[in-house]
């Protein structure tokens, strides 16, 4: 997809910062690029062969599509109020049957050939005054991207196993969307009846919450919408009720329910941020990274830790300057907790953070230690889903994927994209830990001077070959000669000299060590 990215947002963009304008060009070409992944599906499974994708599979398919165009065009009712306790009353009413009538029948089975609101053009993903439709709510969520993905690794002819997994993992995907679209309608206000399909004993309904079935398996779980009210219907047992809330998460007082959880905005007059530990999308596929945990499922104690590392993390991203909290405000849109790391220690110091390319928006940590640990982690990973933003947008390097480079905070040589991914992040945990430590007393401010310290040498090991690099694009070199200029502006306000030299004797030590264990196997650099 063709784009250009003017030359002052490269020059924000370099510098770590982004003004709104540079942010919500980002964003809304991760959206666009949402709706056209989306459409890829779609084409996708109208093109299977019938023996990848049936044609009632094709049909269900049509239905959720014509469901969800339905949701993009009808507005946002108020959701039931949440009764004191916040469970259903033992002797509140039990709700009527759900309106039997076929979902989306006002549409015809072309409709899912175009996304919803397909009359707005690509520039204008986002509707006038910022609100979105619940279908573009769910579409743009991170996590949808992963499940697209699947998709359509599931309907390539090259990706299946021959062992039928790849089958039934697709079987488990189409049946997610009828899910999705369940829940656009619902927040619609759209009645509806259908039938569903849980996974492995679990059917989640994303922002909602999720069921446990009676049966095993990929249980068929009948479904109905009404009023702000769903009901649940399963062969040999009750039915279980469920009530929407504003925001996020819906309450029952069955005990097979789960209700989605949120956190309170960043900001007092900001949506509630989504605490996602239910999402069957939220941990990226095949094998893990080693210094990562597996996605967590959050007990009371969990997300208490959360919310209260959460609760100051806005004050805290705020010592690093205004356009931090600016930054999280425009990009992060989800929290996916993880497991803390393997051989995490026991004083609970050790985290792992990530960010997906495919679910952009979504910040992936295990249990924050405090608030400044959170702001922290969100420079971090926020940066990293900044770069891959505009890498989508412009081409920065040509360079090849070789790992010859050294990065003090990895034992292994990078490729050039990495070590550009890595020398950004830490630049702007630099630039943030110096801001910090300008404005907080003791000893707040002699850990800030610490960090600065640490990660501004760091940048000092690597950036001279992300400048020297003959693969640099014309917006590349202006991007990376950008990053040079905000490290040698840090020298303004200098770390005090004894944690400048423990950074720097640090990173000496990993430069030997890394050239005693690669130098000699490396391939030499280009002329």
């Amino acid at each position: 997809m063709a784009s250009s990215v003017p030359d002052e947002a490269l020059v924000e963009l370099g510098s770590t910062g982004g003004g709104a304008g540079t942010l919500a060009l980002l964003v809304r070409d991760q959206d666009t690029r949402r709706l056209l992944l989306l459409r890829a599906v779609l084409d996708a499974v109208d093109a299977a062969d019938p023996a990848v994708c049936p044609a009632e599979r094709k049909a269900r398919l049509r239905e959720d599509w014509a469901m969800l165009a339905e949701a993009d065009r009808a507005p946002s009712p108020a959701a039931t109020p949440r009764p004191p306790g916040g469970r259903h009353s033992p002797g509140a009413p039990r709700p009527s049957a759900a309106h039997p009538g076929p979902p989306g029948a006002v549409h015809p089975p072309s409709a899912h050939h175009h996304p919803p609101g397909a009359v707005h053009p690509p520039g204008a993903v986002h509707p006038p005054g910022g609100a979105l439709s619940p279908a573009r709510a769910r579409i743009f969520h991170p996590l949808t991207g992963p499940w697209a993905l699947s998709c359509l690794r599931g309907l390539d002819h090259r990706e299946r196993s021959p062992d039928g997994r790849g089958a039934r993992r697709l079987r488990q995907d189409l049946a997610h969307f009828s899910a999705v679209a369940a829940v656009a309608a619902a927040r619609a206000g759209i009645p509806f009846a259908v039938r569903l399909t849980a996974r492995a004993g679990v059917l989640t309904l994303p922002s909602l919450g999720s069921l446990r079935t009676a049966a095993p398996g990929d249980a068929p779980v009948g479904l109905g919408h009404r009023d702000g009210r769903l009901t649940f219907r399963q062969s040999g047992v009750p039915d279980v009720v469920v009530h929407l809330e504003s925001g996020i998460g819906a309450w029952s007082g069955a005990l097979a329910w789960t209700s989605a959880h949120a956190l309170p905005g960043l900001l007092p007059d900001a949506a509630p941020m989504p605490l996602d530990d239910l999402d069957p999308y939220r941990g990226a596929p095949g094998p893990r990274h080693r210094t990562l945990g597996g996605p967590a499922t959050l007990d009371d104690a969990d997300r208490k830790r959360w919310l209260q590392a959460w609760s100051g993390t806005a004050a805290a991203l705020r010592t690093g300057g205004e356009q931090r909290v600016t930054e999280a405000s425009a990009l992060l849109r989800c929290l996916v907790p993880l497991e803390r790391p393997p051989g995490a220690g026991a004083d609970g110091r050790d985290s792992c953070s990530a960010t997906r390319h495919e679910a952009f928006g979504a910040l992936l940590a295990s249990p924050p230690q405090d608030a400044v640990a959170l702001a922290a982690t969100v420079v971090h990973e926020l940066h990293h889903a900044k770069l891959a933003a505009l890498g989508d947008l412009v081409t920065l390097h040509h360079a090849g994927s070789e790992a010859r480079y050294f990065a003090p905070w990895k034992t292994a040589p990078r490729p050039y994209d990495s070590l550009l991914q890595g020398v950004y992040s830490h630049l702007a945990l630099a630039e943030y830990f110096q801001r910090r430590a300008l404005v907080t007393p003791p000893p707040d401010a002699e850990y800030a001077w610490s960090r600065h310290a640490r990660y501004r040498a760091q940048v000092a090991a690597a950036l001279p070959a992300l400048v020297a690099s003959p693969d640099l694009t014309v917006p590349g070199r202006r991007f990376v000669d950008e990053m040079a200029a905000a490290y040698e502006r840090m020298a303004e306000h200098p770390a005090p000299r004894d944690h400048t030299v423990r950074a720097q004797a640090y990173v000496k030590a990993a430069r030997a060590l890394w050239t005693q264990r690669h130098a000699p196997a490396l391939p030499r650099p280009k002329g």
